[in-house]
């Protein structure tokens, strides 16, 4: 993959690592940047190399939302038909983190507001160090906290009534009250603990992974019969996979499998 020009992109082993990445501004997003965003997680699904992916920001700060003078002064001065682009285009950053198969895992330092939220919130795993402060602070800017999913999935992760608190104040959570609420998966030296988790998920069976990733999200809006149902076609798939037939070889074997994700 090229090197993207609005965050850095590196890859260690199997695992992808996204840099937000104008630590003097605590790394915000420009219009630019979440065109970037969208188009390169729907880059990752033909990427097959690349089996995790981990998410951070430079100078000590995950990302502080959306740019002050770069887009909210722009925005207040467009008519409908621009904002309802610009809108669809942030929420279209989040469809394509939700999409693209591999495993998204957000390493939060520091500052974690407004869109910086909201894309730790569309990751599928979340670790923070001590310093992370969330906020989903679009009502200090006098707009409603239905940012980009945020009123479908923050209430999934973390209960209608705290999702409600969060997104009517805006007020900033904390790592260990968002680790006490199931917002944050652990607390501690964030970006070492995202990088442990993702190559440990990017040398297990990552077909698998992908599919697990694909009925968290496709099952919230069925009835668990159904997601029952989904389940057990998903799985009856997997179950034709080299990885299925490589974890039985290796027990009759007693040894560990080697997953090669197909």
């Amino acid at each position: 993959m090229k090197q993207p020009q609005h965050f850095q992109w590196k890859v260690e082993g199997k695992v992808g690592v996204i840099t937000l990445n104008r630590p003097e501004r605590k790394n915000p997003l420009t219009f630019e940047s979440y065109a970037e965003l969208r188009d390169f997680f729907r880059s990752l699904a033909r990427e097959k190399e690349v089996k995790a992916i981990v998410m951070t920001g430079a100078g000590g700060n995950f990302c502080s939302g959306g740019d002050v003078h770069e887009i909210i002064g722009p925005l207040t001065k467009m008519k409908l038909p621009q904002l309802l682009e610009f809108t669809r285009m942030t929420g279209d950053v989040v469809k394509a983190m939700r999409h693209c198969p591999q495993p998204v895992i957000a390493a939060v330092e520091g500052v974690c507001a407004g869109a910086g939220a909201i894309l730790a919130m569309a990751s599928d795993l979340r670790y923070a160090a001590p310093s992370a402060k969330v906020a989903f602070l679009f009502v200090r800017v006098g707009l409603a906290g239905c940012d980009m999913g945020a009123c479908a999935m923050l209430p999934r992760i973390i209960g209608q009534g705290r999702a409600a608190e969060l997104l009517y104040t805006g007020r900033s959570m904390g790592a260990e009250e968002g680790l006490a609420w199931g917002f944050f998966n652990k607390v501690g030296d964030a970006l070492p603990l995202a990088m442990e988790t993702a190559k440990e998920l990017a040398a297990g069976p990552t077909l698998a992974h992908a599919m697990t990733k694909k009925m968290l999200h496709e099952e919230w809006n069925v009835t668990v019969d159904q997601a029952i149902d989904m389940e057990a076609q998903a799985q009856a798939e997997l179950m034709l996979s080299k990885d299925f037939k490589r974890a039985y070889e290796a027990f009759a074997a007693k040894r560990k499998p080697v997953f090669e994700g197909d």
